[in-house]
């Protein structure tokens, strides 16, 4: 089970410090929402945030892609230290080779689903997916609230998962947080995506435990 605080939710005057605390409280993935404008209606982060946050941390870094023209981006966020990437299935019209691509250069291949996209949607990347992202809320925002129509769908996937033999991680994101985070476990998820459950709290290191201790 890792735990993935999305930084989203973080103070980003103090986020090598708040990124350290949560590490301290059993964090071992960090999530970092990158946004457009365009495929969400938000616009969040990119490029010199990630490469600055690679020098601070020696966490994984998780990089969320929820932008169109995935293919002209890629690269870059290879470049800048991304360790794992996740692609919005909605969003890109050839997946398969933005996939091949990411395994080519090393990095952990993801791909995201909204939450009205049905699980079928992956019946012919999954064996290529080293993760796949249920999405518990629709993108563009933090702070949203837990949709609990997702907790059906991972277990489909993890049922998916186990029948076709493959060790794909399934990561949630969007609204986990005390109240739900154990249901979300108990679902099938193994990578747990939490912004403001962590990083809203005042101290990063103790929200981080406390998440995981109810998880177990």
């Amino acid at each position: 089970m890792i735990l993935a605080p999305s930084i989203l939710a973080a103070d980003f005057a103090r986020l090598g410090d708040e990124v350290a605390a949560a590490g301290r409280g059993g964090a071992q993935l960090v999530h970092f929402d990158v946004m457009d404008g365009h495929f969400v209606p938000n616009i969040t982060m990119g490029l010199p945030v990630l490469r600055s946050l690679r020098a601070a941390t020696p966490l994984p870094l998780d990089v969320h892609l929820m932008i169109e023209n995935v293919d002209r981006y890629l690269p870059a966020f290879v470049d800048a230290g991304a360790n794992w990437i996740s692609i919005h299935q909605e969003a890109v019209p050839h997946l398969e080779s933005q996939v091949a691509f990411l395994r080519e250069k090393g990095v952990r291949a993801g791909v995201a689903l909204n939450p009205a996209t049905p699980l079928v949607t992956l019946e012919e990347i999954l064996p290529e997916l080293d993760y796949v992202v249920v999405m518990s809320v629709n993108p563009g925002f933090g702070g949203q609230k837990f949709l609990a129509l997702a907790l059906e769908k991972v277990r489909r996937l993890r049922t998916m998962v186990y029948e076709r033999g493959l060790k794909t991680d399934i990561e949630v994101d969007g609204g986990v947080d005390l109240s739900n985070i154990k249901s979300v476990v108990q679902a099938g998820a193994n990578v747990l995506v939490a912004g403001t459950s962590v990083f809203g709290q005042g101290d990063p290191e103790r929200a981080a435990r406390g998440l995981l201790e109810r998880a177990r």
